[in-house]
């Protein structure tokens, strides 16, 4: 088949794409789903497990209350209704690594049903991406592959993952492009970040993405056959898998042929999907009541409680944080996307004479910074202490930006706090009028020429004094005042 990037805009406008997704997201537990062993990763492999990970014969599953509660959490979150009773289903299945033959999940009655996600569209705007449902399940063992010299392969099973608390969240196909299904996951794992309930680090497994894509002519009324892209390791190979599999399919049914139903496997390296096996359905698994476990009953007085820990959630913090402090909406946004960035940036903002201030620092200063050292926020030499210092000082006007990235640079090569560097270096910002007017008029009286372009109507070379007054002043005449004096003594002379 022809590479699918080969296929021109024209034919590739002609379709619709429909995408679905399901996100398995490991619950930050201390223990396991029915279980008494540690929840943790990694680990020497089959050494945390029992009988009732193994599915030993006689050993019975106890629901960790925990799991429910933040299940609980991470449906409210998510706008989902939870449902006052669901079920615990076996989904029977023969995988090596799935050591019971089955899987403790829910099937026709999960815990929480009809939630959304506000994703920005394509062509601007927002648009609400359902949530189908959000059931709770047990995670299955891991198997490991390893290559050999001779080319044959081995498998090894660690089941040290089995019994981990899942959350599968399963969105409606309401997804158009790759671009808003990473939008998508990126809201997704933000407001379940914000709830505590999980790390979701992609790397270790905590949440794991299957994207299910179908196309269909533009205008048409049936979606198309879909197939499945299984365990993409990260957004960013998800989108890149969703836009390859929209080509391939296209290319499939524009030479004639019918897309299959089936699971495929995504190669970051070669950017394609490979088909993995036929895709099953529901039936397949033979889902049946888990005999060993009761209904859960999550009663409106648990589920009260429950909630008091719910936290405010990135959208209305993005939203508050623009009212409240005056900041644009993208700054709103950067803070808000991580809640430990939002409380750092608040309880600065709170002690500072100027939030807008505070929030130019952090972003246009310090996290630039931080990001090239590769160092994270706990790990910065200046502290918020510093941050609002120096925030205070250019609102005072007491600093230049340019005198402030100064002592911002020798804070960060000599990894001290910015107090210790201001107070050693102390430059000191001119702002007496006369100082600087004297300045001005020997600039001026140097460079007659250019007061003659002036006052032939090029008022842009205004900026030519300004700059050549910093620079007699060592940078550190006030930059608002020295702008006003230049435009006024320009005009007298």
């Amino acid at each position: 088949m022809a590479v699918a990037t080969l296929l021109s805009p024209d034919i590739l406008e002609k379709y619709q794409p429909v995408i679905g997704l399901e996100v398995h997201v490991q619950l930050l537990t201390r223990t396991k789903a029915f279980c008494g062993c540690i929840n943790q990763y990694g680990g020497d492999p089959n050494t945390h497990c029992c009988p009732v990970c193994l599915g030993l014969p006689g050993a019975l599953p106890v629901l960790n209350r925990q799991a429910v509660e933040f299940a609980v959490l991470a449906s409210s979150a998510l706008h989902c209704t939870v449902n006052e009773d669901s079920v615990f289903a076996r989904k029977n299945y023969f995988y090596p690594d799935s050591p019971k033959g089955y899987q403790i999940s829910q099937f026709d009655k999960p815990l929480a049903e009809n939630g959304y996600i506000d994703v920005p569209a394509d062509g601007g705007g927002i648009r609400r991406i359902g949530i189908t449902r959000l059931h709770m399940e047990e995670d299955a063992g891991k198997s490991i592959h390893d290559g050999f010299a001779d080319s044959a392969t081995r498998t090894y099973i660690d089941l040290n993952r089995c019994g981990t608390p899942l959350v599968e969240i399963v969105s409606e196909p309401d997804l158009r492009s790759a671009d808003e299904a990473y939008e998508y996951l990126t809201r997704l794992k933000e407001i379940l970040l914000y709830t505590g309930v999980s790390d979701c680090n992609m790397e270790e497994g905590s949440l794991r993405c299957d994207a299910n894509v179908s196309v269909m002519l533009k205008g048409a009324k049936e979606y198309g056959t879909k197939a499945e892209v299984k365990n993409v390791n990260s957004f960013r190979f998800i989108r890149d898998a969703i836009k390859y599999e929209i080509e391939r399919q296209v290319e499939v049914v524009e030479s004639g042929q019918r897309v299959k139903q089936e699971s495929r496997l995504y190669n970051s390296g070669e950017g394609r999907t490979y088909s993995m096996r036929s895709k099953e359905e529901a039936h397949d698994y033979r889902y049946f009541p888990e005999p060993d476990l009761p209904a859960l009953h999550v009663d409106a007085a648990w589920k009260a409680e429950i909630l008091k820990a719910l936290p405010e959630l990135p959208e209305p913090r993005r939203k508050r944080l623009q009212e409240e402090y005056g900041i644009s909406e993208q700054d709103a946004a950067t803070f808000a996307s991580e809640r430990s960035f939002a409380d750092t940036f608040e309880a600065a903002a709170k002690q500072a004479k100027s939030p807008k201030r505070v929030a130019n620092v952090l972003l246009g200063e310090l996290m630039g910074r931080l990001n090239a050292a590769k160092l994270t926020l706990a790990e910065s030499p200046v502290s918020m202490a510093g941050a609002v210092q120096a925030a205070d000082l250019l609102e005072e006007g007491k600093l230049s930006s340019k005198q402030l990235k100064g002592l911002f640079d020798i804070a960060f090569e000599k990894s001290e706090d910015f107090a210790a560097v201001y107070e050693r270096e102390k430059p000191q910002q001119i702002s007496d009028t006369g100082a600087i007017e004297t300045m001005i008029d020997e600039v001026i009286a140097a460079n007659p020429k250019q007061v003659e372009q002036f006052k032939g109507g090029k008022t842009t070379v205004s900026a030519f004094f300004v700059g050549q007054v910093m620079r007699l002043s060592k940078g550190q005449a006030n930059p608002g005042l020295l702008n006003e004096l230049v435009v006024k003594k320009l005009n007298a002379a």
